[in-house]
């Protein structure tokens, strides 16, 4: 029998820990090859870890709520067959019986010929492969390039064992591709135990419904709470005229739908004025640690995106102000999709330096929005209207309709004046009133 550590897999470049949120599987239980063991949260969003190996899980290290680090030993897993090693350090399982040295000898000769015979197949951040496919796919001399292009229907895109078969099955023909929706849960960032402060207890009569709130509510709220507990708040109002804008979106959205097969909103539009204005003022593009500032070098923008259970999220867009406006409208439609979709994967809600959220999508002219933390910034949108205004020109004043909106930029005081605070969002304004009525795209 020979017994084998499940561990923590790597989720992306700046996911370093995960909490548990649920065993699938106890101790006793069966596991089959690619079965999901437990479910882990990383910063709103669920993965499955599952098992590269079939077998029965002999012992559990970590109970649900507990933070694990990645590369920590989740799990033993207890199996009687000889599986080949591998590679792949990200989804990992590693052969801890000692006293098996013939077996370990004969999988370093399979090792051997394998490299001989065929470049070996390894998983990637993107892309696990189980040892089953990759046996599969030695066997039958397919190459990482191939295997990498298969459609998996597994979870995550994972390529199955009926997902090569099928492609050696269909191999010199037309590609068959497997449409199957895949669903990535969405959860929130983990929270950290601690001691509840005692509150006095809301009375309820036997009429009231009580609700429990669910996992991502808590967080979120938890969350909150500690961006108010950490940051001094501060608001800056302005209201910035968009008439313009409104006027060239409306001229060139269906131009752009026919060429880019994108719906052009204006969410890209003000998030490339917001990365300008940024990068016009980088201490608005901070951190604070303890005593110390730290100061961004890129400008990733978070936006706040609903979920269909009334949650938000919030999806990074990295490297905003590198972005031109096709690409920024393409990034920002595919975070929106997946979110809604509940498809993020832990890395797209990485990263954020700065945050915006559009409360104008719910009607609301103005907000006072709660920094996400450990940002110093995050700006509202509020809804655009039509407004009565005074126009300036050379012959004179005259009250005209224009398409008004509310910008409303709260920042943390500790670190921001209120001179900094205002030149920011002020510099958002003056980017979307000077917009070009003849601008190309």
């Amino acid at each position: 029998m020979a017994k084998f550590e499940l561990k923590l897999p790597k989720m992306g470049e700046s996911v370093a820990e995960a909490t548990i949120t649920s065993w699938l599987k106890e101790v006793g239980d069966t596991i089959e090859l690619d079965e999901a063991v437990l479910e882990i949260a990383t910063d709103k969003v669920d993965s499955e870890v599952p098992s590269e190996f079939e077998g029965v899980l002999v012992e559990k290290f970590f109970n649900v709520d507990d933070v694990v680090q990645v590369g920590e030993v989740l799990a033993i897993i207890e199996t009687d067959g000889d599986v080949e090693s591998t590679t792949n350090t990200a989804t990992v399982v590693t052969e801890v019986d000692e006293t098996e040295e013939q077996a370990a000898e004969q999988i370093e000769q399979t090792i051997s010929i394998a490299k001989e015979t065929v470049a070996p197949i390894v998983s990637n951040e993107t892309r696990f492969y189980s040892p089953l496919v990759k046996n599969i796919a030695k066997a039958e001399g397919i190459s990482q390039e191939d295997l990498d292009a298969i459609v998996g229907t597994g979870k995550d895109n994972r390529v199955t064992k009926a997902d090569i078969l099928n492609y050696i099955d269909n191999r010199g023909a037309t590609p068959v591709v497997n449409n199957v929706k895949t669903e990535t849960p969405v959860a929130a960032k983990s929270e950290t135990a601690k001691s509840k402060e005692a509150v006095k207890p809301v009375i309820s009569s036997g009429e009231d419904e009580i609700i429990e709130m669910t996992r991502m509510g808590k967080l979120v709220a938890h969350h909150m709470q500690a961006s108010i507990q950490t940051s001094a708040h501060v608001q800056s109002f302005i209201e910035a005229d968009v008439t313009n804008v409104w006027n060239w979106r409306k001229k060139v959205k269906d131009g752009f739908m026919k060429r880019e097969g994108e719906n052009l909103t204006f969410t890209p539009i003000f998030m490339e004025a917001i990365a300008k204005a940024l990068r016009d003022y980088p201490m608005m593009n901070i951190s604070l640690q303890g005593d110390t500032i730290i100061k961004k070098k890129n400008i990733n923008l978070g936006m706040a995106a609903a979920l269909p259970d009334g949650n938000l999220i919030v999806p990074v867009i990295k490297n905003a102000d590198q972005l031109n406006l096709v690409g920024m409208t393409k990034q920002v439609n595919d975070l929106a999709n997946r979110a809604r979709l509940n498809q993020l994967k832990p890395d797209d809600v990485q990263g954020g330096t700065y945050t915006v959220t559009n409360v104008g999508t719910f009607g609301s002219i103005m907000g006072t929005p709660i920094i996400n933390q450990p940002q110093v910034g995050i700006l509202a949108l509020g809804a655009i209207r039509k407004v009565p205004a005074v126009i300036e020109t050379p012959e004179g004043d005259f009250i005209g309709i224009r398409y008004k909106m509310f910008l409303s930029h709260s920042y943390d005081h500790r670190v921001v004046n209120g001179a900094l605070g205002g030149m920011f969002v002020k510099a958002v304004s003056d980017y979307l009133e000077a917009w070009d009525i003849n601008r190309e795209i």
